[in-house]
C-alpha cells in the first residue's frame, strides 16, 4: 500500500488540473463535514440534472461541481493498493497462449446507487477470483433515474489491483428508450472559453483522487448530429491525452458514429474508426460476425494498432456458459486469435442462481465460467460448447516479491476467523479483503482418483475461507498453488498452516525453481516432507535447503494412509524474515448517529496488507467488525453493553504475513 510512482504521479495530475477548474482546491481535504451516514460508491451526471425529485436513496450530483474537499466519502471510496506488475509463466496448457487475446469483463457489482463503498454484512456477493485471465475490468452501471458516471468502489480496485488488473470507471450515456436525454451528452463535451474540455479533465482528477485507472465511454443516446460527434471526438482526444500522461486508460464503446448518429456497428470500420483512433481500445458491440471480426482485425492493423485492442463483446448476462457464442470467430484453435474477447456481465454466475445459493455454489459456478468443465485448466476440455478463458488464454500472475502470504481469503464469508477462531459470527463481504488466490483452479496431478479441490466456508484459519481438498487419496495427488517469481536466500522458508479433518496423509511441500519443459507440463518439483501431529490446526516452517534461484511454482503433494481425506490449508507464506508493522494512530469517530459511527485514523509507516477494527468489551474481549485498506470505515447498528456508558475501540495495522500491530484505540460515549 505504498505509493508508486504512478500513484505519486496521479496525485500530481489532480493537483496540475484542479486549479484550472473552478471550485476545485488543489489539495483534498481528508475529512468532510462530521456524517454518520453509510458510504456508498459514487456517481454523477455529466452536468445539468433531471427534473423532478430523486427517488428514495438516490443523490443527483454533478460531476461538475464535483470537489474533492467537498466528497463526504472519499477517504472510504479512494483505492490505497497499487497495480501489481504481472508476468506470464508457462502456459498451463497447449491451447492457451500468450501475447494474443485478452480479456475484459463489465461487471455490474450492484445498483448505481446505495451501493456500499467498503462491502456489507452478507456472503452473497460477485467475489471474482479468477483475476489471472483478465486484462480490464469496466465497473459497468448508470442509469437516468440514478446517475451516469461510476466511479468503481475501493474494495474492488484493491482487489483487482493486487492481481495487476485495471479498474475502468463507466460513462454511460442510455438509449432514449431508457431515459437518455441528449442534453447529457452536450453536457459531457462542453468546451470553456480556451477551448478545453473541462469534464475531461474532471475525469481524470476523479481517477486520480481515486485511485483507478480509467474510463470505459458509451455513448448510446440517439439525435446526435454531425457537429456533436466532432465535439465528443474533441472531448476523447483530450481526455487521452491527459489520461495518458499520467498512465490511465480509455476504451470506447461502439455505439456513437461520425455523423453522431448512434449505430452499433459490430466492427471496426469508417464509422468508429475516429473514435478508436482516440482511445486506447474499443468494446465492438454483439452485432459481429465472423466476417466483420475479421475486416476490424485488419483494420485496426492498417491504423498501426494491435487488433487484440478489440473487445469482442459476447453477453452472458442471461445464458451464462449456455450462451451460443461463434468463439473461432475471436479465439480460433487452429491460427492466430482475431482479437480480443469482451464479456458483458460475468456476473451471471452468481445471479443466475437461487436465492439461497451459498459461497460455494457461486465459487463452482465461477470456476466453470472460467476453467471449463474439466476444472483443471492443464486439461482443458477443448470440444465443449462453451469454450471456457483456461482454453484460450495464459494465465499471470504477480507473486513475484518477498514477503508473500495468503491465508485463501475469497474476500466474503459466513464468519470472520483469526488463528482458527471465529472472532465474529456475522456473514460478510470485502473484496479489498481478498488474497492473491492460486490461478490455475485447480490442476491435479495424480495417477488415482481426482480428488475434489475448493475453497471451503465452513472454517478457516484466518478470514473467511480455507482450501479443501476432500477424496479417496488413493494415489499420491499434486496439487499445484502458485506460479511465482520469488528469490530465494539462505533464509528463505515457508510456512504452511494446515488440518486434517478426516482420514490420514502425510504432507509435502512442493517447490520448484525452474518452469516445465513445455506448456501444459508438470513442474520440476523439490518435495520436503512435514512432520505432522495431525491434531488441529498446525504450523510447519520448512527451510528450502538446497535451493538456489527463484522460486518458480509452489504447491503441495498429499499421500494417504488412510481414507477418504479431508485435508484443509489454511495459510502458506514464503518469507526471510518475520515482519510486523507499525501501528496506526489517531483513531477517533468522525461523525456519530446514534449506533451509527464513522472512524478515521492516521495509517502506520511503512508496508501494511489491510487494517482491521474492534470493539473491545466490558469483560475483556473484543469483536472483530471489519477490515479495510483505507484509513477510514463506518459501522451501523452498534449498541450500548449492559452498563456501558461509552464503548471502546481500537485498530490494528495487518502487515503481508498477517502479523498485526498495536492497537490505536478510542472511545466513544453512547
Amino acid at each position: 500500500m505504498n505509493p508508486t510512482r504512478r500513484t505519486v504521479l496521479l496525485a500530481g495530475a489532480a493537483a496540475a488540473l484542479l486549479p484550472a477548474l473552478p471550485g476545485l482546491p488543489a489539495v483534498a481535504a481528508t475529512e468532510a463535514a462530521a456524517t454518520a451516514a453509510p458510504p456508498y460508491a459514487s456517481y454523477w451526471y455529466p452536468d445539468s440534472l433531471p427534473s423532478g425529485t430523486p427517488g428514495t436513496g438516490i443523490t443527483w450530483r454533478s460531476l461538475k461541481a464535483w470537489s474533492a474537499a467537498t466528497d463526504a466519502d472519499l477517504a472510504f471510496n479512494a483505492s490505497t493498493v497499487p497495480l501489481a506488475a504481472r508476468f506470464t509463466p508457462t502456459p498451463a496448457n497447449t491451447t492457451a497462449r500468450s501475447g494474443q487475446a485478452r480479456i475484459q469483463s463489465l461487471v455490474s457489482f450492484g445498483p448505481t446507487s446505495s451501493n456500499p463503498s467498503q462491502g456489507a454484512a452478507t456472503a452473497d456477493y460477485y467475489a471474482l477470483t479468477h483475476w489471472a485471465y483478465l486484462d480490464e475490468l469496466v465497473f459497468w452501471g448508470g442509469s437516468a433515474g440514478e446517475g451516469l458516471i461510476l466511479a468503481p468502489n475501493a474494495p474492488i480496485v484493491d482487489a483487482a489491483h493486487r492481481h495487476g488488473v485495471p479498474v475502468l470507471g463507466n460513462v454511460f450515456l442510455p438509449p432514449v428508450a431508457y431515459g437518455g436525454q441528449l442534453q447529457w451528452t452536450r453536457d459531457l463535451v462542453q468546451k470553456d472559453s480556451t477551448g478545453h474540455y473541462p469534464l475531461a479533465a474532471r475525469l481524470v482528477a476523479v481517477a486520480a483522487a481515486y485511485g483507478f485507472d480509467g474510463w470505459f465511454i458509451n455513448a448510446e443516446t440517439s439525435g446526435g448530429n454531425s457537429a456533436l460527434a466532432t465535439d465528443m471526438l474533441g472531448f476523447m482526444n483530450e481526455l487521452k491525452t491527459l489520461g495518458t500522461a499520467q498512465g490511465l486508460r480509455v476504451t470506447w464503446y461502439d455505439s456513437m458514429t461520425v455523423s453522431g448518429s448512434v449505430s452499433w456497428q459490430g466492427a471496426l470500420n469508417n464509422q468508429n474508426k475516429t473514435f478508436f483512433q482516440a482511445a486506447d481500445s474499443m468494446f465492438v458491440d454483439f452485432r459481429w460476425s465472423q466476417s466483420s471480426l475479421a475486416s476490424s482485425a485488419t483494420t485496426a492493423q492498417q491504423l498501426g494498432r494491435s487488433p487484440y485492442e478489440l473487445w469482442a463483446g459476447v453477453d452472458v448476462e442471461a445464458g451464462g456458459t449456455g450462451a451460443s457464442v461463434n468463439w473461432d470467430a475471436i479465439v480460433p484453435s487452429t491460427k492466430a486469435h482475431v482479437t480480443s474477447l469482451g464479456f458483458y456481465r460475468p456476473e451471471w454466475t452468481r445471479n443466475h442462481l437461487p436465492a439461497s445459493r451459498t459461497p460455494g455454489d457461486f465459487h463452482a459456478a465461477d470456476d466453470l465460467f472460467w476453467t471449463g468443465s474439466s476444472l483443471d485448466p492443464s486439461k482443458p476440455n477443448t470440444s465443449a460448447s462453451w469454450r471456457a478463458p483456461a482454453v484460450s488464454v495464459a494465465d499471470r500472475s504477480t507473486v513475484a516479491s518477498l514477503p508473500f502470504a495468503t491465508v485463501f481469503n475469497t474476500g466474503h464469508g459466513l464468519k470472520w476467523y483469526e488463528d482458527g477462531e471465529a472472532t465474529s459470527d456475522q456473514a460478510w463481504n470485502h473484496l479489498g479483503l481478498q488474497d492473491r488466490l492460486p490461478s490455475r483452479r485447480w490442476v491435479v496431478r495424480t495417477s488415482g482418483q481426482r480428488p475434489a479441490v475448493t475453497f471451503d466456508f465452513a472454517d478457516a484459519w484466518r478470514g473467511g475461507s480455507s482450501l479443501l481438498v476432500d477424496g479417496a487419496l488413493d494415489a499420491p495427488t499434486t496439487l499445484d498453488l502458485y506460479a511465482t517469481r520469488l528469490p530465494l536466500t539462505a533464509d528463505t522458508v515457508v510456512e504452511l498452516t494446515y488440518r486434517t479433518d478426516a482420514g490420514a496423509a502425510a504432507v509435502e511441500l512442493a517447490v520448484a525453481t525452474a518452469e516445465p519443459s513445455a506448456a501444459g507440463g508438470a513442474p520440476p518439483y523439490t518435495y520436503f516432507p512435514l512432520t505432522s501431529s495431525g491434531d488441529g490446526w498446525e504450523t510447519a516452517t520448512v527451510p528450502l535447503t538446497g535451493l538456489t534461484g527463484t522460486v518458480h511454482a509452489l504447491g503441495v503433494r498429499l499421500t494417504a494412509s488412510s481414507g477418504p481425506v479431508r485435508w484443509r490449508l489454511g495459510g502458506l507464506a514464503v518469507r526471510d524474515a518475520v515482519l510486523t508493522p507499525s501501528a496506526p494512530t489517531d483513531l477517533r469517530v468522525t461523525g456519530a448517529d446514534g449506533g451509527n459511527l464513522r472512524f478515521a485514523w492516521q495509517g502506520a509507516p511503512g508496508e501494511v496488507r489491510h487494517y482491521e477494527l474492534y470493539r473491545t468489551l466490558p469483560d475483556g474481549t473484543r469483536r472483530f467488525l471489519g477490515g479495510t485498506c483505507q484509513r477510514a470505515f463506518y459501522v451501523g447498528g452498534l449498541t450500548a453493553e449492559q452498563g456501558e456508558s461509552s464503548g471502546g475501540f481500537e485498530v490494528r495495522a495487518v502487515g503481508e504475513l498477517f502479523t498485526v500491530s498495536t492497537a490505536a484505540t478510542t472511545t466513544h460515549t453512547w
